[in-house]
């Protein structure tokens, strides 16, 4: 296993340094000049080349393009270019409200999604099963930020039970963090219920037909104890790798929910980044979110040996 985890760390370096030429290339190449936008409308094309040469803009983009990679080899991630904060200082005020709500969001999906899968396999066919598979079929259906204006109508504006927007920290007390960050973790959360529901319904219906779910019967094995004690073990591995996907796929998620709910996480951060043309947040973001893919798969990648022992690296 030690072998496995530092061959995937190793595969992991020319993955991230790809995405980093690919990120910064991009940003490079798409029309937009930070310049201008700090310089104002009325700046004289003197004042937009002296801010171009004081921000390192009118070197060769290969010049520009290494000298990154060495600030970053030395832990350095950059200072934005219109605040001058230390863009590592920039995210680290940012990343408690989005894993307040990636960790609520995946926490809520996970207990409602398993079970409601494993009664829908079990009741396969019955209007149980219909019913669920109409919930995932809607939770699909409807977009992330759709459903966050129809809860902030129906439970902010009509009922006053939630804030219309705004984050609160655990450190400001913990009903006013509940009430914070429910309504954007209900509406995050429908897209992951009902892929990982869809999921473990699927998987838990193919293990129920294999012979030692019948042994387990015939024996008189009560149907919970077959259920979570035979089958959902041996459906575990496409359940936790669906869940590791879904974990992956909240960095999209996030972005458009903080932005409904105006949560001063890393979602907003990269929204008013690229709006700005703020060079080095937008790639130590895109960075850090791909270093954080990476390490879900080789944690998902880890976790096939706990549930399944014939799983070996």
């Amino acid at each position: 296993m030690f072998n496995f985890i530092l061959r995937r760390a190793v595969a992991s370096i020319p993955v991230m340094f790809v995405v980093a030429m690919v990120v910064f290339a991009l940003l490079r190449l798409t029309p937009g000049d930070p310049a201008a936008i700090i310089a104002g409308d009325s700046a004289t094309p003197d004042q937009l080349d002296q801010i171009r040469r004081m921000m390192g803009l009118d070197q060769p983009i290969y010049t520009q393009f290494f000298m990154w990679i060495g600030q970053l080899l030395s832990g350095d991630l950059g200072t934005s270019l219109l605040s001058g904060v230390p863009v590592a200082e920039m995210i680290a005020q940012r990343m408690g409200p989005s894993i307040a709500l990636s960790l609520s969001t995946i926490t809520v999906a996970v207990l409602i999604a398993v079970p409601l899968g494993i009664l829908a396999a079990w009741r396969q066919g019955k209007t149980l099963d219909r019913l669920v598979m109409a919930i995932s079929v809607m939770g699909f259906s409807v977009p992330v930020f759709v459903t966050a204006y129809v809860l902030i109508l129906l439970f902010s504006i009509k009922l006053g039970w939630f804030p219309v927007q705004g984050y609160k920290p655990l450190s400001a007390g913990f009903w006013p963090f509940i009430r914070s960050i429910s309504l954007p973790t209900v509406a995050l959360s429908t897209v992951y219920i009902a892929l990982i529901a869809r999921i473990t319904r699927t998987s838990i219906i193919e293990v129920m037909g294999e012979d030692f779910i019948r042994t387990a019967r015939a024996k008189g094995m009560k149907e919970y104890r077959v259920l979570l004690g035979h089958a959902l073990r041996n459906a575990a591995v496409p359940i936790v790798t669906i869940i590791g996907v879904g974990i992956a796929m909240l960095i999209s998620g996030v972005v458009v929910t903080e932005s409904v709910f105006n949560l001063p996480g890393l979602g907003r951060l990269v929204v008013e980044a690229v709006l700005a043309r703020d060079y080095p947040v937008i790639q130590a973001l895109i960075l850090l979110f791909a270093f954080i893919y990476v390490l879900i798969n080789l944690i998902v990648d880890a976790l096939y040996t706990v549930f399944d022992p014939r799983i070996r690296y």
